[in-house]
């Protein structure tokens, strides 16, 4: 086993859940910039982040979509932008299949005259 490989600079931090607030206090080596009043009346460095047991689905039971960057959002709307442009190609394809049927069905009328004409 390599020795002196883990960090020793742990310190006690809390940590907070920007979704409900929840806050913890533990021990850490997170680089923070904030400092927060815990409970005890000591001030600790405070690190905030998205998400955490106390707002996790998997911990908490509850079915709900975490959507900190919008990326549901933009999904949904690109999904949408492809249905519309796929509508939008089968739309001239088929508009294109029609002209070429009635300039075929115009050719045929044009030989059988001729030929008829003979």
């Amino acid at each position: 086993m390599k020795k002196d490989i883990h960090p020793k600079d742990y310190r006690l931090i809390v940590i907070e859940d920007l979704n409900n607030g929840a806050q913890f206090l533990t021990r850490s080596t997170a680089k923070t910039e904030g400092t927060v009043k815990w409970e005890d009346g000591n001030e600790y460095p405070l690190l905030k982040v998205h998400i955490t047991s106390a707002s996790h689905p998997f911990y908490t039971g509850e079915e709900r979509i975490l959507d900190i960057e919008g990326r549901v959002d933009k999904f949904k709307a690109r999904a949408a932008a492809g249905e519309a442009s796929k509508k939008k190609r089968a739309a001239a394809a088929q508009k294109e299949t029609k002209r070429q049927q009635a300039k075929i069905a115009k050719a045929e009328a044009k030989a059988e005259n001729t030929t008829a004409d003979k």
